[in-house]
């Protein structure tokens, strides 16, 4: 992100670049979010940042962003923390798997199959040659999809929420704003910053 830490001690968390940083974990798509954002403050950078689900508490301590889609739970100490939406879990199988025949499975369905875990370096390789299977939120699925795999939801799986995350130690003014694009406030919300609102054309 070309962050800069100059002046700081070792021990101190990097600070993003002026505006406002939002990290994502794998399956959260932000264009309709960006797209408010752009719209409603033109001129406040915002700088998005890809997080791999381990890192997610990470970024957030170390200062790399300032808000971060997190997958719940989360260690939420010094943190504040807002539930967004939960997602359906699904397993990923080759496309000539059994699993391709059913509409939907259940956990006992695949008892005896190898469950690969998604971090594994080639794991969507492993399962497209029938190595095993891979259980993940359906939105991880679709932004992986490949025309060797499939996908089909476990109606007894867990399903895991999205969350929006920042600590409770940063005071940048622009968190409140994006809290507010997500949430959808419109730019009439007394909560929402007026200086970059469109001015009115004269007729």
């Amino acid at each position: 992100m070309g962050e800069s830490s100059a002046g700081m001690g070792d021990n101190d968390p990097v600070r993003p670049p002026a505006g406002l940083s939002v990290g994502f974990v794998p399956g959260v798509t932000l264009s309709k979010w960006r797209g408010i954002w752009a719209e409603r403050f033109p001129r406040t950078r915002l700088v998005v940042v890809g997080i791999e689900q381990s890192e997610q508490r990470t970024a957030l301590d170390h200062g790399r962003v300032d808000l971060c889609f997190v997958r719940l739970p989360l260690d939420q100490t010094r943190l504040h923390v807002i539930p967004l939406y939960e997602e359906v879990p699904v397993v990923v199988a080759a496309r000539d798997h059994p699993v391709a025949a059913y509409d939907a499975l259940t956990l006992a369905d695949l008892a005896d199959e190898p469950v690969i875990a998604v971090d594994h370096p080639d794991a969507w390789d492993l399962v497209a040659g029938g190595g095993g299977v891979i259980l993940v939120p359906e939105s991880i699925a679709r932004s992986e999809s490949r025309r060797d795999l499939v996908h089909r939801p476990v109606a007894d799986g867990t399903p895991t929420r999205v969350g929006l995350a920042w600590r409770t130690d940063n005071d940048n003014a622009l968190i409140e704003d994006f809290i507010g694009v997500v949430r959808g406030r419109t730019v009439n919300s007394s909560r929402s910053r007026i200086a970059e609102r469109p001015s009115r054309k004269l007729r």
